[in-house]
């Protein structure tokens, strides 16, 4: 079956080491929209997080969609305009907030706009700063923060020996009630339970009226594994970790290697 929508990750995947896009993965992805291939950027940032990029690819025209928020944001990338969006409540949210302390873990919430700063452990301010510097961060008050608070993630980004460990301490309940992983190796997000990537794919499957069958999914971190799997044809760069490898029907060459573009001529323009 032809593949007619191509879901590609940034970090680690689109972009390499020295988080560029390599002119040989943009002329891939232009190729593939020439010949009427969807190509939807799929990432955790927020869509002003990515806006360069897509840019860079030519990806803000007419009918360009973005996947943001892992997957619980769909936006045409030209307007920004949402298409479906599946938020947490301000319970949600209190919520975390107690698993964090319960952690002595720095966390951070974000809508699309603004990065909420609560209070920090004490010595443990977040390093969430120097992932993402796209929207400001503002001071929030726990005890007085409105009812009507939609944060579309939440995330907890410390070093990753510790990171990894407090992971390990984190109630089976909350992976109950949320979706829980890593998309670096020093950041964890908490999305609602509805999100992931793949869970994104299938709305772009339902808005555009493309079969899962007929979409390939590029990844390399765990965030990725979910749509690796839900997609027909699932690819893992080479620099991917060893679970989206085994997921994945195809490892094409690593992100220093242009490895999107040559998943892209070999599966898709051939």
């Amino acid at each position: 079956m032809s593949i007619k929508l191509v879901a590609i990750d940034l970090d680690g995947t689109l972009l390499n080491s020295d988080h560029q896009v390599s002119e040989e993965n943009k002329r891939a992805i232009q190729k593939a929209k020439d010949q009427g291939v969807k190509i939807v950027l799929v990432t955790g940032r927020p869509l002003k997080g990515m806006l360069s990029i897509l840019e860079e690819c030519n990806l803000t025209e007419e009918g360009d969609l973005g996947l943001t928020y892992n997957g619980g944001l769909v936006q045409w990338t030209r307007t920004g305009e949402t298409l479906r969006e599946i938020t947490l409540s301000k319970e949600d949210v209190l919520d975390v907030y107690r698993l964090s302390q319960d952690l002595d873990l720095p966390c951070n919430f974000i809508d699309l706009d603004t990065v909420y700063e609560p209070s920090y452990p004490k010595g443990k301010p977040s390093q969430y700063h120097k992932h993402m510097k796209a929207l400001p961060y503002k001071p929030l008050d726990m005890v007085t923060f409105p009812e009507s608070f939609a944060i579309n993630k939440i995330v907890m980004c410390w070093h990753q020996e510790e990171l990894d460990e407090k992971i390990k301490d984190i109630p089976q309940v909350y992976h109950d009630r949320y979706t829980i992983m890593k998309s670096r190796d020093n950041l964890l997000e908490v999305l609602p339970k509805t999100v992931d990537k793949g869970k994104g794919l299938i709305l772009l499957s339902e808005l555009l009226d493309i079969s899962l069958d007929e979409m390939m999914a590029i990844g390399d971190q765990e965030n990725d594994l979910a749509m690796v799997q839900t997609a027909g044809t699932g690819v893992a760069m080479a620099n991917a970790i060893d679970i989206v490898k085994d997921a994945a029907q195809i490892v094409t060459k690593s992100n220093d290697e242009h490895g999107v573009a040559y998943a892209i001529e070999q599966y898709v323009l051939n």
